[in-house]
């Protein structure tokens, strides 16, 4: 697996038997695992620019797929200044392959810990209905 571009130094941390860059993606696993969510971890890179030799001097690995939802989630946590070259990644995938990806933001990933209890938040003893940031509406399906 490839660790998330940003990585940089961070410390890697495994859950599951998978190493995550990130402990907010570790975290976010987690939370899927709860909701009985299936996920992948970076199993896909889209390249976005190619040189002339057809080699990529640009690409993109979303940090999850959602195979059951088919969607694509990237988590920005870190560092905000990578919003603004993520969000054009994001609209990049979709100009060239027609995929969305769902782009979680620090102010989302702060909410989902709040609400859901990840990070020492009292954990809810059953699944609510749906994780809002990802979801519009309605129950998540087992």
């Amino acid at each position: 697996m490839v660790a998330s571009e940003g990585a940089g130094d961070a410390e890697l941390t495994s859950y599951r038997g998978v190493r995550f860059a990130h402990a907010s993606e570790r975290q976010f696993a987690a939370l899927l695992d709860f909701y009985g969510v299936a996920w992948e971890y970076e199993p896909r890179t889209f390249d976005l620019e190619l040189d002339c030799f057809g080699h990529a001097t640009q690409a993109f690995t979303p940090d999850f797929y959602l195979p059951l939802h088919d969607l694509y989630v990237e988590i920005t946590t870190l560092n905000q200044n990578l919003v603004t070259k993520k969000n054009r990644k994001v609209r990049r995938v979709r100009e060239l392959y027609g995929i969305d990806v769902k782009l979680l933001y620090q102010r989302d990933y702060l909410h989902l810990l709040a609400t859901y209890g990840l990070d020492g938040a009292p954990v809810p003893d059953r699944p609510l209905h749906r994780v809002a940031a990802l979801a519009p509406a309605g129950p998540i399906e087992r």
